[in-house]
């Protein structure tokens, strides 16, 4: 198949290696505001270059993978969907709700699927906790731990724009507690702080901050996210019920050292990037993809679940700020 890409910034130019070496993708169309970009990649995977979203849609491609800015996720998920051709689309939706919530609204019914990137849904370790929650190897849940910390603060810019820690980072784990459990959530309560990069506090936004999270069934679910993290890129999860519990992410290359007298776990050398920890992940939803571009199988994660991690990172950003817990209901009604 033919597969366009818009957008080869740092994730684009990630997922045109990785399509490149899927052997269903035949060929790859590229399409950057920066015309540069967009050149050295083609140069690199023996890609075509054109110089508009709409050449690209007009290109002859099966389906597009939008890694544009966010700003731009909207029109151009919608460009897509009108023109027939199935979308995959970072995260998220679009910077605001009510912008995401208005793309939901105009391509229902459109018979266009959409598959929006969460890659977490595609690690191994969390595929196989789902599939022991489901399988109900654990019992009844009370207690689930989710982290996610970065080794270093992303750069000014980004943070000015990022729409904050929740939205930014936190919501891939509040999109993968959905997902791993199948509750949803109904309340939240948040907490943050900065005593790291001063431009992040600057910014109105939390380098490091808890989120307490009540899922629909009475579970538990503690959230920690921070911007440094010195020893590695932490992504884990603690999934606790009544019969057992399981970990994801306690392998040997986790970002901590054990202080336990004769103990050598973790040996490996840490984490210390995003893509470095889920390549594999990576792989396997581009793979989903393309099998969503053949009619093989629906999109694994929909726009209507993308909105719903998002307005848990609304409800959470809404708690921060005013020091109180928050609905899902509230913030939905705003």
């Amino acid at each position: 198949m033919r597969i366009g890409i818009l957008g080869l910034g740092r994730i684009g130019a990630f997922h045109a290696e990785t399509l490149a070496g899927l052997d269903v993708v035949e060929s790859l169309v590229f399409t950057d505001p920066f015309a540069d970009a967009a050149k050295a990649a083609a140069e690199k995977f023996g890609a075509e270059v054109v110089d508009s979203p709409e050449a690209l849609l007009a290109a002859g491609v099966d389906g597009i993978v939008v890694a544009a800015a966010t700003d731009a996720h909207p029109a151009l998920i919608l460009a897509g969907v009108e023109a027939g051709i199935p979308v995959f689309c970072e995260k998220p939706v679009a910077k605001h709700m009510n912008d995401g919530v208005e793309v939901l609204k105009a391509v229902q019914g459109k018979g266009v699927p959409i598959q929006i990137g969460y890659n977490r849904r595609f690690d191994a370790g969390f595929v196989a906790a789902r599939a022991a929650v489901q399988a109900g190897e654990l019992g009844k849940l009370h207690t689930v731990r989710s982290t996610t910390l970065d080794p270093a603060p992303p750069p000014a810019a980004y943070v000015a724009v990022s729409g904050g820690i929740f939205r930014d980072c936190s919501v891939h784990d509040f999109d993968i507690i959905r997902w791993v459990t199948g509750r949803e959530v109904t309340e939240v309560y948040a907490v943050g702080g900065n005593r790291g990069a001063d431009y992040i506090k600057a910014a109105g936004d939390a380098d490091t901050t808890g989120a307490i999270l009540t899922l629909d069934d009475g579970t538990i679910a503690v959230v920690s996210n921070s911007r440094h993290n010195a020893r590695g890129y932490d992504v884990r999860m603690e999934i606790h019920g009544f019969q057992d519990s399981i970990a994801v992410g306690l392998e040997d290359k986790l970002p901590l050292r054990s202080v336990e007298p004769g103990v050598t776990f973790p040996a490996g050398t840490p984490h210390d990037f995003f893509m470095d920890r889920f390549t594999a992940a990576y792989r396997a939803e581009l793979t989903a993809f393309t099998e969503v571009v053949a009619g093989t199988r629906p999109s694994p994660c929909t726009v209507e679940d993308a909105l719903e991690a998002g307005w848990i990172a609304e409800a959470c950003t809404l708690s921060l700020h005013e020091h109180r817990p928050v609905t899902i209901a509230e913030v939905r009604g705003a």
